[in-house]
């Protein structure tokens, strides 16, 4: 009897650990897939020449270098905030990440990485999106080791998994593929596998955020002599992987019982934003605020021996490819409150709360 007395006291205690967890807010916990746009840090830990040195995080709240590409907050940390956490995700590579940390959700994203394993490769090592599951799945049995594996599941199905995919595929892929319908096929191919991997270790709430109006970043700008040309080429293959990611998210939703899927239109809210960015206080749209040369500071990325610009309020990009905090506040807005124009089919306050 007593044996029994307490292993009901353990899964009491248990339970009321994972509901304290969960009644924080909405969701239970936050996990991040994907690449620089999201990364907080992970590429510190391994053999690449792309790490999110100073001055990047020169604004950044919780101390510099911040491991995040951009002045500041990168998306995800305020959407994290928005949504009830008070702490950050951390990247999964830190040294310090233990204990009851990983309950809260962790961030794999990584510079450079993509769908496709080799994207990205001559930046040297990255963490592929088939390396960043393998690391949730790490993740997930170390949580059924803290908490079991009846509260562990209901943590994970009750969480929110964001992933920033794409970009780097079609950035790279501009040059490596001429046959671009063939080639975002098997992007999307990929990433449905991995979609439905994540479902088979419980997830089940899901956002997939697309790729942005690339061909207007500076480093597109400067790189290109063929300007507007070049630029709609590029954003057209965007657009192009864009309606096949949004169309893979409608079907899985589905076919995957119980689960989510709801598509970010990363290129509709950077459009709105270039549109309309004197509204939104910006002076400059298409010019990194960090910059070493290039006629937009677009030809080589935020570094040391970067300038900074004195006001990146008014400034839609930080480097060469990454937005400002000014930006990426406006794009959260949009992502977490915004019509289906901007998120379908409901927006990620929804999903939280769903």
């Amino acid at each position: 009897m007593g044996t029994i007395t307490n292993k009901l006291i353990v899964t009491v205690s248990i339970l009321f650990r994972v509901l304290s967890i969960c009644c924080a807010q909405n969701i239970a916990a936050f996990f991040v897939f994907g690449d620089s746009l999201v990364e907080a840090g992970n590429n510190f830990y391994i053999d690449t020449v792309a790490k999110p040195v100073f001055p990047n995080g020169i604004d950044f709240p919780k101390g510099t270098p911040s491991g995040r590409y951009t002045n500041s907050r990168i998306i995800t940390d305020v959407i994290g905030e928005e949504l009830g956490f008070k702490d950050y995700a951390p990247p999964f590579l830190a040294p310090n990440i233990t204990g009851d940390m990983i309950l809260k959700g962790v961030n794999y994203a990584s510079s450079g990485a993509g769908i496709l394993q080799a994207t990205g490769s001559i930046f040297g090592e990255r963490i592929c999106m088939d390396r960043q599951l393998d690391y949730f799945g790490k993740t997930r049995q170390d949580i059924i080791s803290k908490i079991g594996a009846p509260a562990a599941q209901a943590l994970l199905r009750n969480s929110l998994y964001f992933l920033s995919i794409g970009a780097n595929d079609v950035l790279f892929g501009e040059y490596e593929t001429l046959d671009r319908n063939s080639y975002t096929n098997e992007v999307v191919s990929n990433f449905k596998s991995q979609i439905i991997r994540l479902y088979n270790m419980d997830a089940r709430k899901f956002a997939v955020a697309g790729v942005s109006k690339v061909g207007s970043i500076p480093f597109e700008i400067d790189t290109h002599i063929c300007a507007q040309n070049c630029a709609e080429s590029l954003n057209n293959f965007a657009k192009l992987l864009n309606s096949k990611l949004k169309s893979l998210v409608e079907d899985l939703t589905n076919s995957l019982a119980g689960s989510i899927l709801i598509y970010v239109d990363n290129y509709a809210v950077t459009e709105e934003i270039i549109n309309n960015s004197r509204s939104y206080g910006f002076e400059n749209v298409d010019y990194a605020c960090c910059e070493v040369i290039g006629r937009h500071g677009g030809l080589i990325p935020c570094m040391e021996v970067s300038r900074v610009c004195s006001d990146r309020k008014k400034y839609m990009f930080w480097d060469p490819f990454h937005p400002t905090e000014s930006a990426i506040l406006i794009a959260a807005k949009y992502i977490l409150d915004g019509g289906t124009e901007y998120v379908s089919p409901i927006n990620i306050r929804q999903l939280a709360n769903s």
